[in-house]
């Protein structure tokens, strides 16, 4: 699986990196057709307001995309990767009970 960070109005540190590189790794478990994982992280002008985005690109065209802003940058980072991870199980559940109505 490849992961791509990048970043606006911010420099990104090491330590950010292995966060978001470690809750990015943890997505192909939730849906193992995911090999692409781009986060980009966003600053504001004034430098209170962070975002995270996730897009999990997986096979056969599908991409689930997760944004979500606040204060703190390892809380959006969390919440994005939550809100994926919510999104891949969700598409997981769908495509395996498709031919199995209980």
């Amino acid at each position: 699986m490849e992961i791509t960070i990048s970043g606006r109005h911010l420099e990104i540190t090491a330590a950010i990196r292995t966060y978001a590189e470690d809750k990015a790794s943890k997505l192909q478990k939730f849906y193992d057709l995911v090999h692409d994982v781009e986060i980009v992280l966003d600053g504001s002008a004034d430098g209170r307001m962070k975002r995270a985005e996730f897009v999990a690109i997986a096979e056969h065209k599908n991409r689930f995309v997760a944004h979500h802003e606040g204060e703190d940058l390892y809380g959006c980072i969390d919440q994005a990767a939550h809100k994926v991870q919510t999104q891949l199980s969700a598409h997981k559940d769908k495509h395996r009970n498709r031919k199995h109505n209980v």
